[in-house]
């Protein structure tokens, strides 16, 4: 079960995060994200170096297998020749003397010994590179992951604001992903390459240089018309991958607006858009398999022909005695060799620039600035009386647009005060200032005569309990749902916090009773039934003030007027603040903020605001005309 210090829902991003990845007009997704390469390839690059001094141990066992897997490589053909052209003379010595061919210890079998131990250690020593670069990309992912889990805990919402949760995720997942992925096989696969490469190249000269011009001019030409063709397979790879997501977000709406979309008859509709999506992801996947399985497979096919030529001149040599059988059989698997990464040389080379991009955003994000740092010496306030002052604050979202300019106000212990204007016009603001979501440009908050900054901000948010519009269940049983703000609670104190929330019935009729497991879709509980037991939740935490935002809009007349006997005794001697747009609720607090674009226009009781005949008597006859 989730551990939770504070007393306030953290619904806020949670809830974003999710509405956002289950609407589809919200996907980016990015048509050349596969072949995108890094702003600032070689500054990236340095970092990276230094963020992996913690494995040097692991990447330095990975580069010495390397290495004596690349020399051993390299050596087997040539000691197979040697094998090949013994067994060959052995063979027609023995036809020419009538004799029966058989292989000896000393003549052949020795030989054969040392190349199977070549082979089992080559085996050994891609194993054990393949073990150690897997756990080393594995162990760098998740300290990028850890770092990132850390940096999301001390970004400002204003972080949030400027970023698609869509786009934070990718970070997150996406792009470690395609990091750990591309360094597990694509930066191995790059360093056995080069050597192989540059080795088989080497004794391919050796046996014969002429051969090896001929299968290096062929190579070029390969190299060069792969080089052509690799951006476009990539784009139709990406075209193919985005199309796909279209459709699965159509899926995803189709089957969750199910309901809608048949109360107004809109089936037909539905089937004409999924046909459309799922005609265009069949043109994107033939666009794709096309280049994929006939332009590859011809650029492949120069390869094999440039081999072609090449046997038949090594033929042709072997005939004349130029060229003995070990050798015509160790130059075409030397050939094999250099072929094959040469040939995948350009695809290696995007899927790294993608990789290291992907490390870009990451190292992007690590940078962003943080919210400003905890006092070092920090006052402490416990179970606050709930004396809360505004004193000439000014804030904005951005330093050159200040939304609020001298609020000012005093809330006494004890009190209700209620927030109330237009949509926009700052009231979740004020709250978000209050507990320190974000940081005010001038002026200070005070708590029980202590200045918020003063304050860890978990110490000032352990004095608040905060009840959203929103509700946000996790995956857990109804019971761990209600104790999220407080773990230690007893099921007697569980219980006690939902039969006054008026939701302890609905809970005992469900399949396991308290042990039923919620989770933040589950079907089956109503919006007002989800409202309750996120209400449960914060009277669990009994805090010392209130913050309730819309708290009882989803629920129905007679389960509000309960709630609100029930809040009313949670209230009593507990400052509160809440924020409505039904006024018939907040008639009885003892404060009301009317606020129009970030300013509070009015500030008094109901009687005396109504006796202004100002901005809130306006608001209220509006309701209740």
């Amino acid at each position: 079960m989730p551990k939770q210090k504070n007393n306030f829902e953290k619904i806020d991003d949670t809830k974003n995060l999710k509405k956002i990845l289950k609407n589809k007009k919200q996907k980016n997704y990015n048509k050349d994200e596969e072949i995108e390469k890094p702003k600032n390839a070689r500054h990236t690059l340095k970092r990276l170096v230094l963020s992996i001094k913690d494995e040097y141990r692991r990447l330095l066992i990975v580069i010495i297998s390397i290495i004596f897997y690349t020399a051993l490589t390299i050596i087997a053909p040539l000691y197979s020749a040697k094998i090949i052209d013994i067994l060959w003379s052995s063979i027609n010595t023995a036809i020419q003397n009538g004799t029966t061919f058989s292989i000896t210890w000393e003549q052949g079998g020795i030989d054969i010994c040392i190349l199977l131990e070549i082979y089992l250690v080559t085996t050994i020593l891609y194993i054990l590179q393949k073990f150690m670069m897997t756990s080393f990309s594995e162990r760098l992912s998740l300290k990028f992951r850890k770092q990132i889990s850390n940096k999301l805990n001390v970004l400002p919402l204003s972080y949030f604001d400027k970023h698609k949760p869509g786009e934070i995720l990718s970070k997150a997942t996406n792009d470690l992903d395609k990091m750990s992925e591309t360094i597990q096989t694509g930066l191995l696969t790059l360093f056995t390459s080069i050597g192989t490469v540059i080795g088989s190249i080497i004794m391919m000269m050796y046996f014969n240089i002429m051969f090896s011009i001929i299968f290096i001019l062929f190579m070029i030409v390969s190299m060069a018309l792969t080089r052509v063709f690799t951006n476009k397979t990539l784009k139709s790879a990406a075209n193919r991958q985005q199309k796909v997501e279209n459709l699965t977000a159509q899926v995803e709406e189709a089957y969750s607006g199910r309901i809608i979309i048949k109360s107004f008859n809109q089936e037909e509709k539905s089937i004409k858009e999924m046909s459309e999506i799922t005609n265009e992801v069949a043109k994107a996947t033939r666009n794709a398999d096309f280049i994929i399985y006939a332009i590859n497979p011809a650029i492949r096919f120069i390869n094999r022909l440039g081999q072609v030529v090449i046997a038949i001149l090594a033929g042709k040599a072997l005939i004349e005695g130029r060229l003995t059988v070990g050798g015509f059989q160790a130059f075409f698997i030397y050939m094999n060799q250099a072929a094959e990464p040469l040939t995948e040389a350009s695809y290696m080379i995007n899927s790294l620039q993608s990789a290291l991009a992907s490390v870009e955003r990451i190292y992007e994000m690590l940078d962003e600035e943080e919210i400003t740092p905890e006092p070092e010496q920090p006052e402490v306030v416990e179970n606050a009386k709930g004396n809360v002052e505004f004193s000439h604050i000014r804030f904005g979202y951005s330093p050159d647009k200040m939304l609020m300019e001298d609020i000012s106000f005093k809330v006494k212990q004890g009190q209700k005060v209620a927030i109330v204007g237009n949509t926009g016009a700052g009231k979740t603001t004020l709250i978000n200032l209050l507990m320190r979501f974000y940081d005010i440009n001038g002026g200070e908050i005070l708590l029980d005569g202590k200045d918020t900054k003063k304050l860890t901000r978990a110490n000032l948010r352990s004095n608040f309990g905060m009840v959203l519009q929103d509700t946000w269940l996790f995956e857990g049983t109804v019971a761990e749902n209600i104790a999220y703000g407080k773990p230690d609670a007893t099921r007697k104190e569980i219980i006690e916090a939902a039969k006054m929330a008026r939701v302890d019935f609905f809970i005992r009729t469900m399949p396991k009773g308290y042990d039923t497991v919620l989770s933040d879709d589950t079907e089956g509980i109503s919006v007002g039934q989800r409202q309750l037991l996120t209400i449960a939740r914060v009277m669990l935490c009994n805090p010392s003030v209130l913050i309730l935002d819309e708290a009882t809009s989803s629920v129905d007349t007679r389960t509000e007027i309960e709630i609100g006997k029930a809040m009313q005794a949670l209230m009593s001697n507990r400052t509160s603040f809440v924020i409505a747009h039904r006024l018939s609720t907040i008639v009885d607090a003892d404060l009301i903020l009317v606020m129009k674009n970030g300013t509070i226009i009015e500030q008094g009781n109901h009687r005396e605001l109504l006796d202004k005949n100002g901005a809130y008597a306006e608001l209220y006859n509006s309701q209740f005309a």
